[in-house]
């Protein structure tokens, strides 16, 4: 008797480690199935052609900005910079599979030239995008990103874009995952990028 529950309570025991070890499964992206995204053709800050075909494979972070913002883009950029940069010391095999773009909603302004200049003080990977105001509206509006030109203040020298402030994280199939909280700091963004960073 003594041995039959022995090899009872062996089994039983093993059963609860296997059901231990088996995966729970893996939690649904916040924007899962969302209708946000698709391919777009741009210009780079160098003033070179950019297509949304070169990140294939590879997780990517869409920022709809403007370099003349007085306060939110660059406060944003430098969180998602320091953000990355952190990720870069912690993972580097994941930070190099993520790349972080900036694409302007001012192309009247945002010349690749000042492009390069802005996003070059945030982080050295970031890619600044602009292009024709069709083609800055398109894919604006396949991203679900709105904005619209603020008329210039009396006595002020340049006007003002309204944009909402959304880092939107993509996977390498440029499906969207969730939006990052750079608007929180860059300790919350590592850590959404490391949980949802394959």
């Amino acid at each position: 008797m003594n041995k039959t529950l022995a090899r009872l309570a062996i089994v039983g025991g093993a059963t609860l480690l296997l059901a231990g070890c088996q995966q729970k499964p893996a939690e649904p992206a916040p924007l899962a199935g969302a209708a946000i995204g698709g391919p777009f053709a741009l210009t780079d800050q160098d003033g070179k052609p950019f297509s949304s075909d070169a990140l294939a494979g590879k997780y990517r972070i869409l920022y709809f900005g403007y370099t003349f913002c007085p306060d939110a883009c660059p406060t944003d950029m430098a969180v998602l910079g320091k953000a990355m940069r952190t990720l870069d010391q912690k993972d580097p095999a994941k930070s190099a599979r993520i790349q972080p773009i900036f694409v302007t909603i001012d192309p009247a302004r945002d010349t690749p030239p000042i492009l390069k200049q802005f996003v070059g003080a945030f982080y050295p990977r970031l890619i600044g995008l602009t292009g024709s105001d069709a083609q800055i509206a398109a894919v604006a509006k396949e991203y679900a990103v709105s904005y619209r030109k603020q008329p210039a203040p009396e006595g002020a020298s340049g006007y003002l874009m309204d944009h909402p402030r959304i880092a939107i994280l993509l996977g390498p199939d440029g499906k969207p995952i969730e939006l990052l909280p750079v608007d929180a700091n860059a300790d919350a963004v590592v850590a959404d990028l490391e949980k949802w960073v394959q």
